[in-house]
């Protein structure tokens, strides 16, 4: 199967969850309200591309290669990102559901999460120093052995994160949510 090379092209309101996108390299690519649930993604290399308003719900992402992509306003539920190529691999997030999605192992330093929910999102063994994580939910997202040292959750909400486990030196919290530190000493706080 040939692999293209698509850049500078915008892609609106297409459908790939029936018939797949092509296999290719998509360099400074727009993507516009299409829907990817369920597709084959893996293998392709996305560059410098912007998805907004796209449905990625429980796509295959196996060695799938992102380097610095935009998603907003996207639904990403589900997505196994710990299967992505690792190499150069950056992405920020904006306004998007990423529910029961795995980051486990990856290095994803100074990733930018913004109003996100990321309820039940697996970050064990992740790397997100320097990493902004602005008005996001984080119910029963999971922080072990996780390196957060200098990211910033001042305005995240409903995480637990346990000291004792995860690396949080210069990490920044507000003191309205620095309860979720402290969740495994069953303290009551007033």
């Amino acid at each position: 199967m040939s692999i293209k090379f698509i850049e500078n092209s915008l892609f609106k309101s297409k459908n790939y969850s029936d018939r797949g996108l092509a296999l290719g390299e998509y360099e400074s690519c727009n993507f516009n309200e299409c829907s990817f649930v369920s597709a084959n993604l893996s293998s392709f290399t996305f560059s410098e591309c912007y998805f907004e308003n796209c449905d990625f719900s429980m796509a295959l992402l196996k060695n799938t290669t992102f380097r610095d992509v935009r998603f907003k306003n996207c639904k990403l539920l589900g997505l196994r990102f710990d299967e992505c190529n690792p190499f150069l691999l950056s992405f920020s997030f904006e306004e998007s559901i990423l529910d029961f999605s795995s980051f486990y192992g990856l290095k994803l330093k100074k990733t930018q999460f913004s109003s996100c929910k990321l309820e039940q999102v697996d970050f064990t063994e992740t790397d997100l120093r320097n990493s902004i994580f602005d008005k996001c939910e984080l119910s029963g997202a999971v922080f072990e052995n996780t390196i957060l040292e200098n990211s910033d959750l001042r305005t995240a909400q409903n995480f637990t994160i346990d000291p004792e486990l995860n690396r949080i030196r210069n990490a920044k919290f507000s003191a309205t949510n620095i309860a979720g530190l402290l969740d495994r000493y069953n303290i009551i706080i007033e």
